[in-house]
């Protein structure tokens, strides 16, 4: 969770453990938390009233089984989900901000067809595009 936090710069809106199911939910955004009610149902109907918020749900058990292989990241075969992007000021300097954190890029911005897109992994292997508003309209164009 701590890797999702520090290389996204994204903040915890709220936890929702589920003890009876072996579950919990982490939704993450680019709210400040400071303004987020204290109490609980509160907090939660805020969270889901925000305008970029992802869910990161955590499987209990997981960590401790010695047969657990991981998640698939829909990237290699068979294909399924492929990855999530997400909005930044410029692709550039988010990146520069990436190589100095460590993170692993897929894709660097100048690097295959569309230019100033870029992808990276994050600590579980899943794809995350990253992209600004400056470019994305001018790359799909085509589409």
């Amino acid at each position: 969770m701590s890797n999702w936090l520090s290389f996204l710069s994204v903040c915890l809106l709220k936890r929702l453990d589920f003890p009876e199911m072996k579950f919990s939910l982490y939704f993450m955004g680019y709210e400040d938390t400071v303004s987020a009610p204290s109490n609980g149902t509160e907090r939660t109907v805020w969270t889901f009233s925000q305008k970029a918020t992802i869910e990161l749900t955590h499987n209990w058990g997981t960590e401790s089984d010695p047969d657990f292989k991981g998640y698939h990241n829909g990237n290699s075969e068979p294909r399924g989900f492929g990855h999530i992007g997400i909005t930044v000021d410029d692709t550039y300097k988010a990146c520069e901000r990436f190589e100095r954190l460590g993170v692993e890029f897929v894709k660097k911005p100048d690097d295959g067809k569309m230019k100033g897109i870029a992808f990276i992994k994050d600590p579980d292997g899943y794809w995350i595009e990253i992209f600004d508003l400056k470019v994305i309209g001018t790359v799909t164009t085509a589409a």
